[in-house]
């Protein structure tokens, strides 16, 4: 059997939702001229874009409708815009956007100190919450941090003294 290039028919279950009047999921259900109301839409229209949006590179253009209250901006943007550049199904792609996310998190600390706000990082971390009801979680995290911190003065001072 020859494939053509667009033609799917060969996989099993492909364009299995290609006719919206065929709802698989009651396909002994009686049908009436209201089941499917509302599951025949007309796409949106484009939301225009003001702001820089990253979208998949799997898709040719943005989705209609999207997000734009926090365009990409300053390290954490550029790793964002890294990110977008692999597909989604790769490992880079994703690590590079945990990373851009705990960058604009330290990002956004540092605006609030430019503007002269001393963030609650306890607070806002939920550590009353960690502390009324997971004290020894919280006692674990703390004494975790003390050893980083240490060993990272530890590392520092032995290699300063190496040159």
């Amino acid at each position: 059997m020859k494939k053509k290039a667009n033609n799917y028919e060969h996989i099993h279950g492909w364009g299995i939702d290609a006719d919206p009047l065929d709802v698989p999921s009651y396909p002994m259900k009686h049908r009436t001229e209201n089941d499917n109301k509302g599951m025949i839409w007309e796409r949106p229209a484009q939301q225009a874009q003001l702001v820089e949006i990253l979208h998949s590179n799997e898709r040719p253009t943005a989705s209609a409708v999207f997000g734009s209250a926090n365009p990409p901006a300053g390290l954490s943007g550029k790793l964002r815009r890294f990110a977008f550049k692999f597909s989604e199904s790769t490992w880079t792609h994703w690590l590079a956007l945990l990373v851009a996310d705990r960058v604009n998190m330290i990002e956004g600390i540092g605006q609030d100190l430019k503007s002269g706000h001393i963030p609650d990082l306890f607070t806002e971390h939920g550590g009353r919450s960690e502390l009324k009801y997971n004290k020894a979680g919280l006692i674990k995290k703390v004494a975790a941090g003390f050893a980083v911190a240490t060993l990272v003065i530890v590392f520092n001072k032995i290699r300063s003294r190496k040159n």
